[in-house]
């Protein structure tokens, strides 16, 4: 078996994807697979124009990116949940500030309160538990609009809503956690791949008053509130088999070692009953 395979998509799942393809050339030493990450909304657009087969993200495809998809090639794009993560809010480190609601973080990141919040909130001492957090202003730091990321917290999150235009964007979660890390006055969201001690994650609580931490156990299982799938689309037309090496690395993701790839990368491996039911392949 020999060839390189191409993927385009999700700058969150770079280095999950690169992992994964070290692993498949460590069983096939000529099988090499070279990954661009451009963000997830690179991947549908990619696959439509027939410059990848594989396309990882980190939401899932729009309709109107499936509908494309469909109306270039006749079928659907193959849709395969291969981790799990999170989208963590996080603080400064020293930060006493432990967990908030939905409405809160709506509250906060947008200023159209679609999730129900009264009023904005762009102070510290306008949350509880901050205490005598000797901080004004909230500075806000979040992911740039090609970002997955920054879709699902703005559908989930923000129940819809609009972001704050003072929101400092970034091109990756990793420079979303240095930012909060550096500023004491600071809070973002991120991926939780990218958590590292100089900042802390909030718990978020859920529909009954539970404050949810964004540990592996609630994120493989669903409790915390921003849990999510991490995606890889396939162009594979219906009653045909995947190219050896294509086939090769989706055996791979889907076996202990893949998913242990996945944990060892800061995610969460898939529960048995998901990966049984993706065989399909």
């Amino acid at each position: 078996m020999d060839g390189t395979l191409g993927a385009v998509g999700s700058d969150t799942m770079a280095g999950l994807m690169l992992r994964w393809g070290e692993a498949l050339t460590s069983r096939y030493p000529e099988v090499t697979l070279q990954f661009q990450a451009s963000g997830s909304a690179s991947a549908p657009t990619a696959l439509v124009a027939g410059t990848t087969r594989l396309g990882p993200m980190s939401r899932p495809m729009t309709a109107e990116e499936r509908g494309n998809f469909i109306d270039r090639y006749g079928y659907p794009p193959l849709e395969l949940k291969v981790a799990r993560d999170a989208l963590i809010v996080v603080v400064h480190r020293h930060n006493p500030l432990r967990a908030l609601t939905r409405q809160q973080i709506d509250a906060i990141f947008s200023t159209s309160l679609a999730c129900g919040a009264e009023a904005t909130i762009t102070r510290w001492d306008h949350l509880p538990a901050t205490g005598d957090w000797p901080f004004g202003s909230i500075a806000l730091h979040g992911r740039n609009l090609a970002s997955g990321t920054h879709g699902l917290f703005q559908e989930r999150a923000l129940c819809g809503g609009l972001f704050r235009r003072d929101i400092s964007e970034h091109p990756g979660s990793s420079a979303v956690i240095a930012a909060v890390g550096e500023s004491p006055n600071a809070m973002g969201y991120a991926g939780f791949n990218h958590l590292n001690p100089a900042v802390h994650a909030l718990s978020l609580y859920d529909n009954q008053g539970i404050a949810i931490p964004p540990d592996e156990a609630a994120i493989q299982n669903g409790d915390y509130p921003l849990s999510r799938y991490l995606y890889l689309y396939v162009n594979l037309p219906p009653g045909e088999r995947l190219p050896p090496a294509e086939q090769a690395l989706l055996t791979l993701i889907m076996s202990e070692e893949g998913q242990q790839i996945a944990r060892a990368s800061g995610f969460v491996p898939l529960s048995p009953s998901v990966l049984n039911a993706q065989q399909v392949w």
